[in-house]
């Protein structure tokens, strides 16, 4: 049994874990109390120690009402005290995830193309075809999670028959492909081969930077689709705020450094993608395993948060160009929604697409701010627009997933003429 590697990268978070108690305690002044619980100042002063939840909010003001909050010196007795407990709370929810048994053990459907590591899966079903396209840079196994619990078979028992595109990981060979290259080359060829084994034309599903590739393939190669679904898709990359896109701009300025690595992998490892992607909330891995440490092992609720866990630690090396291209294009120059982002040399056009569309937008989303998603649909006009009451991921493979998002997908397939 392979031993489990996450939360990747693992140091990082254990770091983070420690910087936020020492900010916590350096940030109690001398010779007197903090700012008021809740205030500005305090959120300002104290990263990491504004608590999210309701019962954490309680305990913080519970420590600034205390006798002890009168005494700098108590004051951060205390705080030790509660920073302690929470970080034991975090190795324990890191142990008790590492060493639970489950483990992924669905056999994999025929295969009915293949290219490279890349192939498509065929799930069965009767009824309309449709391909889903999933990211670059995470195992398709997403929407295939565990036994009871996978979009795609539930699907093929709806009256669909879907198809999955796993890219598999990339050789060296892909490790020089750009955009175009995926896009105009394999994906295109995928969805051919897809059409002709199912007889016709087919829904294209695209998940988050999924959705990018299935749109651009479906401007390029219209006559293959019938209707294009796009869930968590981003578009405008400096939508939601001056804080989004500082971050997106952030991202990109770090292209500079990553170059070293880069050139020696060919790609950009997974731990460093790992890490862009907590740099969107620092310290969520460490409440999400703390909460995961107080939940019955046994439960299905903790094997669906393993299940989840084992996916997003298994991610993939994106090649080079295409690291390139996101975070110098898509997220410093923000192409998409300036109308600069091309494919074999012609711009990616959303207002071109002329067939159905469905837009599925996450509220709770972090990775794909609303407004990003948001900003395609408003190209889109006369797509049907799908709000989400879930988080990114939780969306497609989220307990309440079926509710939320299968469902209206498979009626929208259903509908497509």
């Amino acid at each position: 049994m392979t031993p489990r590697r996450g939360p990747r990268p693992l140091p990082a978070h254990l770091t983070l874990a420690m910087g936020r108690a020492w900010l916590a305690i350096a940030a109690i002044p001398a010779g007197r109390t903090p700012s008021a619980p809740g205030s500005t100042a305090w959120n300002a002063s104290w990263p990491g120690f504004a608590p999210r939840s309701a019962a954490a909010r309680a305990e913080r003001d519970r420590i600034l009402r205390s006798p002890a909050a009168a005494d700098p010196d108590a004051l951060r007795a205390e705080v030790w005290r509660r920073l302690w407990r929470e970080d034991a709370a975090l190795i324990r929810g890191i142990a008790a995830y590492r060493s639970h048994p489950w483990r992924r053990d669905l056999p994999d459907p025929p295969s009915l193309w293949s290219e490279g590591p890349a192939r498509i899966l065929d799930y069965g079903g009767a009824g309309p075809a449709a391909l889903v396209i999933p990211s670059l840079i995470n195992r398709a196994t997403v929407l295939d999670l565990m036994p009871g619990h996978s979009m795609l078979r539930w699907l093929a028992g709806q009256g669909i028959r879907p198809l999955l595109l796993d890219w598999g990981s990339p050789g060296m060979p892909e490790r020089g492909f750009t955009l175009t290259d995926w896009i105009a080359g394999r994906l295109e060829r995928g969805i051919a081969a897809a059409a002709a084994a199912t007889g016709g034309p087919l829904a294209l599903v695209g998940y988050c930077m999924g959705g990018l590739l299935a749109l651009a393939a479906a401007q390029r190669q219209p006559g293959l689709s019938r209707g294009l679904a796009l869930l968590a898709t981003p578009w405008d990359f400096h939508a939601g705020g001056p804080e989004v896109e500082a971050r997106a701009r952030g991202a990109s300025s770090l292209l500079p450094a990553l170059e070293p690595l880069m050139a020696a992998h060919a790609a950009l490892p997974v731990d460093l993608i790992q890490l862009l992607f907590a740099g969107l909330d620092p310290f969520g891995i460490a409440r999400k395993f703390r909460a995961f440490g107080r939940l019955d092992p046994t439960s299905p609720r903790a094997a669906h948060f393993v299940a989840l866990e084992d996916w997003l630690n298994d991610g993939i090396p994106l090649p080079a160009p295409v690291a390139r291209e996101c975070l110098g294009g898509w997220y410093g120059a923000n192409t998409p929604a300036r109308g600069e982002w091309r494919v074999a040399g012609a711009p990616v056009t959303p207002a071109a697409w002329r067939g159905p569309a469905f837009l599925a937008i996450p509220r709770g989303d972090r990775i794909v701010p609303p407004e990003s998603a948001r900003a395609l649909a408003a190209q889109l006009p006369g797509g049907a627009v799908l709000d989400v009451p879930a988080g990114h991921i939780g969306m497609a493979a989220g307990m309440k997933a079926e509710t939320v998002l299968w469902r209206p997908l498979r009626d929208w397939v259903r509908a497509l003429p």
